[in-house]
């Protein structure tokens, strides 16, 4: 196709008939050369098309002197024209009854008189049998009629929209789809006027990026519809129309600038540039049709997004689309599952067939691995592999100029089938982490400005450090976009309330953290037990080398679910995996805080049952039967990583062994501990002291206390 087209080349006028013949001629010639062979052809196209792709197929057929009789359930009249208006309709074809009519003339064909050299059209097949619980009895009846006399010859309609039973896909030797536009035939579909509307110089490969899913027949009617000058010097005004016409109800283009209303994340942006988007863009700019299609054979058609909740993998989505000027759908996973057989396959074809209509458009499976989790780990109903297998199916039907993109956002990338993540199907993955300090700063900024909220430099570095501490749920999570936009939404409200125009202050943030928050009052003795339970993670961190350094420990939390709490450095070296030595570190220091309790206090409370207690368990079971680092037990596995369930088939035997190894690491652990906190009794009663009066101590006012040790202590080890 050339990408350049001078107006004189193009036709004149284009009648709806002529523009099936023109879009089609390859399809339009398998299907009558099969009828012609006694084969029954199946044609997929829209029911828009069906009466014109049909008086095709009759005026060929024609020629081949086959005759055609067309079971519509209005009155036969062989041979005739679908599309005559003047035709007088049976009162039988209305709503109500017009599937029984049908049915009776399928019976009156197969069981009437001589059908040599004829054709039965059936341009509503899919009505006569499609229903979303199973097959009817009508939809029996035409199965057993349809299979009645093999001698006959078929030549059925089906709408994208509508699904078959098998059994009646089956009947058919021979199947076309008459779907969207092939690239090549544009051309011919646009006359010397509709040209005019798309400047001086037409370009009919930037036309299709925005009508490959549309079909011959609704493209004429569209192009016939357009408005606006000729020649234009902008055509934003002609192209929004064409998006306006082909957008369905359930897609939108949204207006997400990846620049302007995204903040940070530099290296997801250079990614999602480097990788589509400016190779979309030199595709648009090439005028050799070979460089083209070397350009969309570059372009990765599926996407992953994972990371952490809230840190804006659909928004990174929709900045793409508004990128490409694409069509969006976002669907959830849970939302496509039916208990229906096939109909959550059938949900996920319509999603599909929406989005090529809609093309440019993109996909957004929002939580993928809801059904897409890898075959042979999930225990449901076995819908998800069914789901799965559509799921492959419908991307390896994508033809390389249709700009569909699929993309799958994700908690848990490893968790995903494998067969999805194969080159040519989900084969680009981008990692959107929870923003770091620079990140945050750029998203704070963003929102400072949209909500106007005044916030000087100084109180925007107080936020962004503020904000790299774990979120005060409880889950162990950290900030996310979610998080800051919901933080600044609080200040606005604050503002708001109180009529504000000046700057936001430090205060303003801590009061946007924790305004409805119950502050605990604590009694001496709360304070001592608080203060020595903290005061022993504290100094077992710091006598662990392999464990993150603490950077902070206070008994007056500003969070109410956890009125007590150090905090640790990020280490960054723990991010692929840790060492086995590196989890016996975090071992002895999640047990250090009921060991100060014993020693010091002679007695322990019910403080490390919460949290310390049962992460202490996890991960002893962890380096015991996931990672097989256990001395007596051996490089043997016996618990899945994925959700951290015994394997069945543990004899009672070894289950006794499993527990007794889980149980001597946890008392190692103990008794390490122990003897730390022994051997450093004044550094901890210093400490414990110190908290006691401040409430509150960063690394720096301990360091300046001279409660720090001059080393690690590598050999408390």
């Amino acid at each position: 196709m050339k990408t350049t087209i001078s107006e004189k080349e193009l036709p004149i006028d284009i009648a709806l008939r002529e523009a099936i013949e023109i879009a089609y001629p390859k399809e339009l010639t398998e299907v009558v050369n099969k009828l012609r062979q006694g084969i029954p052809c199946l044609v997929e196209c829209e029911k828009s098309m069906a009466g014109y792709a049909y008086i095709n197929f009759r005026n060929r057929l024609k020629a081949a002197k086959l005759d055609c009789i067309y079971i519509d359930g209005r009155a036969r009249q062989n041979d005739r024209n679908p599309q005559d208006k003047n035709v007088a309709q049976d009162p039988l074809s209305a709503m109500g009854g017009l599937i029984g009519t049908m049915i009776g003339q399928i019976r009156d064909a197969v069981r009437g008189g001589a059908t040599e050299h004829r054709v039965l059209v059936l341009p509503h097949l899919d009505l006569l049998t499609s229903s979303t619980s199973g097959l009817t009895g009508e939809s029996r009846e035409v199965i057993a009629l349809l299979y009645e006399n093999p001698e006959l010859i078929w030549l059925g309609f089906k709408d994208p929209s509508f699904p078959l039973p098998e059994v009646i896909e089956n009947l058919f030797g021979h199947r076309v789809k008459m779907l969207g536009i092939p690239r090549d035939r544009l051309p011919y579909l646009i006359t010397q006027k509709e040209a005019k509307k798309f400047g001086k110089t037409f370009n009919p490969f930037i036309l299709y990026k925005y009508i490959s899913g549309v079909n011959a027949v609704r493209l004429r009617r569209l192009l016939s519809t357009l408005e606006g000058e000729d020649y234009p010097s902008d055509l934003k005004h002609i192209y929004a129309q064409i998006r306006q016409s082909t957008l369905n109800t359930s897609l939108d283009i949204p207006e997400v600038d990846l620049d302007t209303d995204i903040g940070g994340y530099e290296k997801v942006k250079k990614q999602l540039r480097q990788e589509i988007l400016d190779i979309l863009s030199k595709r648009d700019q090439c005028n050799n049709e070979d460089q083209i299609r070397r350009f969309e054979d570059l372009i990765p058609r599926g996407m992953i997004f994972w990371g952490p909740p809230g840190t804006g993998k659909t928004y990174f989505a929709k900045a793409m689309a508004t990128a490409l000027g694409a069509a969006i759908t976002i669907v959830s996973g849970p939302e496509l599952k039916s208990k229906w057989v096939g109909e959550s396959e059938e949900n996920l074809r319509q999603v599909f067939y929406r989005a090529r209509q809609a093309a440019p458009a993109i996909i957004v499976f929002d939580e993928l691995d809801s059904f897409a989790t890898s075959r042979g780990t999930y225990h449901g109903s076995g819908v998800e592999h069914s789901m799965v297998n559509q799921l492959l199916t419908e991307m390896d039907g994508f033809h390389k100029d249709e700009l569909v993109f699929i993309i799958g956002t994700t908690n848990y990338v490893e968790s995903l089938d494998a067969a999805l993540l194969r080159p040519g199907r989900f084969e680009f993955h981008i990692e959107i982490p929870y923003p770091d300090e620079k990140d945050r700063l750029e998203i704070l900024k963003i929102y400072n400005e949209k909500l106007n909220l005044k916030i000087p430099p100084k109180v925007l570095d107080y936020a962004v450090k503020r904000t790299g501490d774990p979120v005060d749920d409880g889950s162990g999570g950290f900030f996310s976009g979610d998080h800051l936009y919901a933080l600044c939404r609080s200040l606005a409200r604050i503002r708001l309330r109180s009529n504000r125009s000046d700057e936001t202050t430090i205060e303003d943030i801590e009061k946007a953290f924790t305004e409805y928050d119950e502050k605990l009052v604590l009694t001496g003795k709360e304070e001592l037990l608080l203060s020595t339970h903290e005061a022993g993670h504290f100094i077992c961190a710091l006598h662990c080398p392999l464990h993150p350094p603490p950077e902070r420990i206070t008994i007056q939390s500003e969070r109410s679910w956890a009125p007590a709490y150090v905090r640790f450095q990020q280490d960054e070296s723990r991010r692929l995996g840790m060492t086995k030595n590196q989890m016996m570190d975090d071992l002895c220091v999640l047990l250090g805080g009921i060991e100060a309790e014993r020693h010091f206090l002679k007695d322990i409370s019910t403080g490390a049952g919460g949290s310390d207690l049962y992460r202490a368990t996890v991960l002893a079971h962890m380096i015991v039967e996931v990672y097989g680092m256990d001395d007596v037990i051996g490089l043997r596995q016996f618990r899945s990583p994925r959700d951290g369930k015994r394997m069945d088939g543990v004899s009672p035997q070894w289950q006794e062994k499993l527990d007794s190894s889980v149980s001597q690491l946890i008392r190692s652990s103990q008794e390490r501990a122990a003897q730390i906190l022994q051997k450093h009794e004044s550094e901890f009663r210093a400490l414990r002291d110190l908290l006691i009066k401040e409430k509150n101590l960063d690394i720096q006012s301990i360091k300046d206390m001279g409660i720090m040790p001059k080393s690690k202590g590598k050999n408390d080890q």
